[in-house]
């Protein structure tokens, strides 16, 4: 029997829930999303494996074991037995609550230690390919997000705005700016109401299409006064949490 005692450990931290995360080992289409068109997965013990890379490299395991949201462990070697036979390894990856969302844990095992370096990058990379998959989807709807926000800013009928801002943002909401240095949605919807005090009619408008990278929105904006006219521009910065709200807000004026 092969002994596997090369260890491969790697750890990253996606901004998403458990159960949100634990879907991209259990979904086909969702394996595929991460390692490439035609990767395929049977998440049940003994389940077949395939991974097909962009370069056409074909890896193909079983599936050991699966316990959702917490594990999945299956065995790794490539179609052509170069470096890696069939069975000649396993992976087990196993996921914990975060206060950002998930913990990611992988865990490689080899039985060679020059075999396992050559993998370090391939994961360190893989890794990353999925926290950016998991994060567009989980937050496809960003900028309908965003439009929400500055519409916000436009509510006069503070209940009403209350409910709107409750929608799209966290209750530990943090909104930092030239004139802002707030904290908790109540203190928002009460610092919003003020600007619509002392700046009637001015209105913000979401300028182009967002930016979004792992759950930070970049979003450009105009301000105009009630006569219509341009008062200023600038960037919101947007950090989105695990349940796709807005967790914080950065704005920014040219």
């Amino acid at each position: 029997m092969t002994v596997l005692d090369q260890r491969l450990d790697r750890t990253i931290v996606i901004r998403a829930g458990r159960e949100t995360v634990f879907r991209y080992f259990t979904d086909n289409t969702r394996w595929a999303a991460w390692w490439g068109p035609g990767s395929s997965i049977d998440a049940t013990p003994g389940g077949r494996v395939r991974i097909r890379y962009p370069d056409g490299t074909e890896a193909v395991g079983e599936v050991v074991d699966v316990a959702s949201p917490d594990r999945i462990v299956f065995t790794y070697g490539y179609v052509s037995g170069t470096l890696i036979p069939p069975g000649g390894s396993r992976v087990t990856i196993r996921l914990e609550t975060h206060a950002d969302g998930t913990r990611v844990h992988l865990t490689h095992a080899f039985a060679d230690a020059s075999v396992r370096d050559q993998h370090v990058q391939g994961w360190r990379y893989q890794l990353s390919v999925f926290s950016n998959v998991v994060a567009d989807q989980l937050h496809a709807n960003a900028a309908a997000t965003v439009d929400a926000w500055f519409e916000a800013w436009a509510n006069e009928d503070e209940r009403a705005r209350a409910t709107a801002l409750a929608a799209i943002a966290a209750s530990g909401l943090q909104l930092r700016d030239r004139f802002s240095a707030i904290d908790g949605l109540d203190d928002v919807n009460a610092h919003i109401g003020g600007a619509q005090r002392f700046m009637p009619g001015f209105r913000m408008r979401r300028s182009g299409a967002i930016r979004h990278c792992q759950g930070v929105v970049l979003a450009d904006w105009t301000a105009t006064g009630s006569d219509g006219a341009t008062r200023g521009t600038g960037t919101n910065v947007f950090m989105l949490d695990s349940d796709a709200k807005i967790a914080s807000v950065v704005g920014l004026w040219n």
